[in-house]
């Protein structure tokens, strides 16, 4: 009884913990730090800087670690209310174990772990493409050319075969845990499993997340709609059917920017 009573407590704890997230990232974003969570987009400058804030500064060191923090944030709040089917799979079936709180704390290290590993790729590539914008001039007067660029290629991602097998793995999650955790070596198992599930997450939305660097890193309205997106891809009945419509959505975003930057 004691361990139906914990058990009913889970999902609510997890969407709990992705709604105090929102709840930061909201308060965060009305604070005087709120320019390291919306940190130096170089999309700011020229064509785009006439629609986004002013780019803003910071010390590295601080900067960093504000960043950082920042995007774990983003995580929480976006991307764990997806994987909450995977999460309950797992959690029934390891209900009867002493050991299933810190099985499930594997499963999520190794899922944030590959999402925080390509959140350290695209800000590496964020600030160096705000440095060629401060260095050159057309870099900052076409900013444009380049946030076309990614709305195009997230768009054109949307109909890939890659694409669709991630998806197809990220909306079967009993079939995922079966193949992938076994109950033996259980904490490794319990971890990889976090790890390939985060793989194929990031092989399903990386391409939506992209976006939050075109759209703005701090903007709460564009990461609540992208999280809507990326859930309803996964988690609904026709999800699936979602990812070509969203697609042509973007190519139509990237013809759009582009033509207007170029006017």
């Amino acid at each position: 009884m004691r361990a139906a009573s914990r058990g009913d407590l889970f999902l609510p704890l997890i969407a709990g913990l992705a709604a105090l997230s929102w709840a930061t990232l909201w308060v965060w974003g009305q604070s005087p730090y709120a320019r390291y969570l919306d940190h130096g987009r170089w999309t700011e400058i020229g064509f785009a800087g006439r629609i986004c804030h002013a780019l803003p500064g910071g010390e590295a060191t601080v900067g960093a670690f504000f960043v950082v923090g920042g995007w774990v944030l983003m995580l929480t709040a976006m991307m764990l209310p997806t994987t909450l089917p995977l999460l309950e799979t797992f959690r029934r079936l390891t209900a009867r174990r002493a050991d299933r709180r810190q099985l499930t704390a594997l499963v999520l290290t190794g899922y944030f772990a590959v999402w925080l590993s390509f959140g350290a790729v695209a800000h590496i590539a964020d600030w160096a493409l705000l440095v060629a914008a401060q260095r050159s001039d057309w870099v900052a007067a076409n900013g444009w050319a380049v946030a076309a660029a990614v709305l195009a290629i997230a768009g054109v991602y949307q109909f890939s075969a890659l694409k669709y097998r991630c998806l197809d793995k990220c909306r079967s999650p009993f079939g995922f845990v079966i193949e992938h955790w076994r109950g033996r070596r259980e904490k490794w198992q319990s971890l990889l499993l976090g790890i390939r599930h985060g793989a194929f997450c990031v092989g399903c939305c990386w391409c939506l997340m992209l976006l939050m660097f075109v759209l703005g890193v701090g903007n709460i309205g564009w990461m609540l709609a992208l999280g809507a997106v990326m859930a309803a891809e996964k988690n609904l009945p026709g999800g699936r059917r979602l990812a070509a419509p969203i697609g042509a959505v973007l190519l139509l975003a990237a013809l759009w920017v582009g033509v207007a930057g170029a006017a």
